[in-house]
């Protein structure tokens, strides 16, 4: 599970990308799972975007297709939606956490 301010990293890093994966009318099926693991294995985080033809709604899709994937959704925006997903070496390093020393 991502937190806040990890998921406001992965959103600052995916404004930029294009996206790989696109769900049409076929939905989501194997093909499409097994080029989302592909995608996922090699760039951590994917861009995925929801054609027209897509009679799933963002928020069904975005979940279904991250927990087939083992993902986190990053973000959900209009019609498009961000996976994350650790590599075995990871590539995308989060900023390190704000330790608030106490008031005393």
């Amino acid at each position: 599970m991502l937190t806040g301010k990890q998921k406001r990293h992965l959103r600052a890093l995916g404004h930029k990308l294009k996206p790989l994966i696109q769900i049409g009318k076929k939905e989501i099926e194997g093909a499409l799972i097994a080029e989302a693991n592909a995608s996922l294995d090699h760039h951590e985080l994917i861009k995925v975007k929801l054609l027209e033809s897509c009679m799933l709604d963002k928020h069904e899709a975005s979940e279904a297709l991250a927990e087939a994937c083992q993902a986190d959704v990053a973000q959900i925006l209009g019609k498009t939606f961000l996976l994350y997903r650790a590599a075995k070496t990871p590539v995308i390093v989060f900023p390190k956490a704000d330790k608030k020393s106490p008031s005393a």
